[in-house]
């Protein structure tokens, strides 16, 4: 709970997100709560306004989207998924493959080690990414950084370039098999289907699983889809709010210091996101061209988003939500067991190909040590 002192700074940061998101709405800017939210708690940090998210209030954003995530996997939509499949982890594997291809890049701009960079730019969850860099023996801080900014420059791009681009904007419901009606909304027994969605949710947590708000609500509200039941969908007020609370979590973390404080490591991994965002949306265009598949949804099921942002995108524009979801469900699954193996190959083939993987630290060091001689004096 936050102390008394805390709740001036979070009750005005709620206030300037919900404001962002107003104007945001008002300007027909897709994502519009989230990315008003976002901004506006980004620019209350950058003006060293103190700002303060909501205690757990992203758990609770995350089991509302889940259960609605959740409701639209009907039968006939897991037979489709599971027509899918293997593309659905040709993708995973795509992305991961772009994300280390670019780590050379981000490594060179940013002057930090290949070791560093390869857990920066492979597109997985913050806290995936982060936890597997600390069991790898790379520094933490620098992860951290580079995958929030992933996160928040997909969620400043992808959507609105959805929008604007016209074609793979809002779908109607019924379109595709992926793109169903919103399941009404029965006051009555609301409070059951969230009961059950929080109650898959405390079992995922016990499970130590990655965001498992969200997969175990989405989980338990799937279970019940697939079997025909939904005892009452979630209010849209609801997911909008959701939007601001997922904004102002993402703002937080953008403070003066997190982003000035870390030389060139925020400009050369939004660099290098732009570059895997472009590189995946032309490699979602061909595999939807191909395979028939929606190719807005694919499109946000490979961008390299989080998982909860993109898919709640994916809600917002009706873009085939179960199938942008599977999309990261299986990158993440992968991200948790291959991301380690390939680090180890990957440092192997720098190892075969005579790579110093510390060489462009080296290359940062050399300058500072002359600037520090030329003060120094002789």
């Amino acid at each position: 709970m936050p102390t008394r002192p805390e709740l001036p700074a979070m009750f005005r940061t709620l206030l300037a997100a919900a404001v962002g998101g107003a104007i945001a709405k008002w300007a027909h800017v897709p994502l519009a709560w989230m990315i008003g939210a976002m901004t506006a708690t980004t620019i209350l940090n950058l003006s060293r306004v103190p700002t303060r998210a909501v205690p757990n209030g992203r758990l609770v954003a995350l089991c509302l989207l889940g259960t609605s995530l959740g409701q639209t996997f009907t039968a006939p939509v897991l037979q489709a998924l599971g027509g899918a499949l293997h593309w659905l982890v040709l993708s995973a594997f795509v992305s991961l493959i772009v994300g280390a291809a670019v780590s050379r890049m981000t490594a060179r701009m940013a002057k930090v080690d290949t070791r560093t960079a390869f857990f920066c730019s492979v597109p997985g969850g913050i806290i995936v990414m982060t936890v597997l860099a600390a069991r790898s023996g790379v520094p933490v801080a620098p992860v951290t950084l580079s995958q929030t900014l992933r996160v928040a420059v997909v969620v400043l791009t992808v959507p609105p370039m959805l929008t604007w681009l016209g074609a793979h904007g809002y779908i109607p419901p019924g379109s595709d098999i992926f793109n169903i009606e919103r399941a009404a909304v029965a006051w009555v027994w609301l409070p059951l289907q969230l009961a059950i969605s929080v109650a898959g949710g405390v079992v995922m947590s016990r499970l130590r699983l990655a965001n498992p708000w969200m997969i175990g609500a989405a989980t338990a509200s799937a279970s019940l889809a697939a079997n025909g039941i939904v005892f009452s969908g979630v209010p849209l007020w609801a997911i909008d709010v959701a939007q601001v609370v997922m904004g102002v979590t993402l703002g937080t973390r953008l403070n003066r210091d997190f982003l000035l404080g870390s030389g060139g490591l925020a400009l050369a991994s939004i660099k290098s996101v732009l570059i895997v965002i472009a590189t995946l949306a032309l490699y979602a265009t061909v595999l939807g061209l191909a395979t028939g598949l929606p190719t807005g949804a694919c499109v946000l099921g490979t961008a390299p988003g989080g998982m909860p942002e993109m898919t709640l995108t994916a809600k917002v524009l009706n873009q085939g939500i179960p199938l942008v979801l599977a999309f990261h469900l299986v990158r993440l699954a992968i991200c948790n067991f291959l991301v380690e193996p390939g680090f180890r190959l990957y440092m192997w083939t720098e190892r075969k190909l005579g790579i110093d993987p510390e060489v462009h630290t080296a290359a940062r060091a050399e300058p500072e040590a002359a600037r520090d001689r030329d003060r120094d004096g002789p």
